[in-house]
């Protein structure tokens, strides 16, 4: 399947956008992404560059797209995402807050994606937890890594469910997360716990037991809070130790 289709004589700039837009909402092109050059896009298109600019302008209006000078056009981080993102920026949360909201998003999620049966969303969640178990046997081990691929399989759980918004709100939630502590990764035993646990999800996923997905999902959820609520309350005490009496 050829990425973009040529448009007949006479097509206008609203024909380039909704090229623009399918190819943004089919997944083919994700925020931070770039479109093909302008000159190239235009003989893609079988369109002129004005009608390209139009459309690009158009569509950077609205957000959807973003201009860098030198750089070229890319597809911008959607508006949606980023109002959530500089929402929750303003406030404090606490750790079991946002725990607390990973377990209001994919819980379902997980049950829903297991009663949906996408065949290449669930391979791709199946990949992740691949990568992830090889990238734990590794010495010594890349936490960073470890810490992306475990968010790369939770949202690859949420994007077969097959809801936009959904996996937008968990993506800036697990970006919050990792920004406000370190990874739970790091304690011991907790790569095994969590390697077992979406081990655990993965199966039911792929059975299509949408209950066992759920219950799977809020199992590592609890656990995961359990362990970052032990790390804090840990480094409080180190803290608290360490000040001069």
């Amino acid at each position: 399947m050829r990425m973009w289709e040529r448009l007949s004589p006479g097509s206008v700039a609203n024909q380039v956008k909704l090229q623009i837009m399918q190819a943004i909402e089919s997944g083919r092109y994700s925020p931070g992404d770039r479109l093909p050059p302008e000159r190239e896009f235009a003989e893609l298109l079988g369109v002129s560059r004005p009608t390209v600019r139009e459309a690009i302008g158009a569509l950077k209006g609205r957000g959807v797209l973003l201009v860098v000078h030198g750089r070229g056009v890319f597809i911008a981080e959607p508006e949606t995402a980023r109002e959530l993102r500089e929402a929750l920026a303003t406030q404090r949360h606490s750790i079991s807050e946002l725990f607390a909201m990973r377990e209001v998003l994919e819980v379902p999620a997980a049950g829903w994606a297991a009663e949906r049966q996408d065949t290449a969303a669930l391979q791709r969640v199946s990949d992740v937890l691949e990568s992830m178990v090889e990238a734990a046997e590794q010495v010594p081990r890349d936490f960073d890594r470890l810490q992306q691929l475990d968010a790369d399989f939770h949202l690859a759980i949420v994007e077969a469910a097959g809801n936009k918004f959904l996996q937008q709100t968990l993506g800036v939630l697990q970006q919050i997360l990792h920004q406000g502590m370190q990874t739970t990764l790091m304690v011991p035993g907790r790569v095994e716990m969590a390697r077992e646990d979406h081990q655990r999800i993965l199966d039911a996923l792929l059975a299509g037991d949408a209950e066992a997905a759920r219950q799977a999902t809020l199992h590592h959820v609890h656990s995961a809070r359990a362990t970052a609520m032990q790390r804090l309350a840990e480094r409080a005490a180190a803290t608290e130790t360490a000040r001069p009496g």
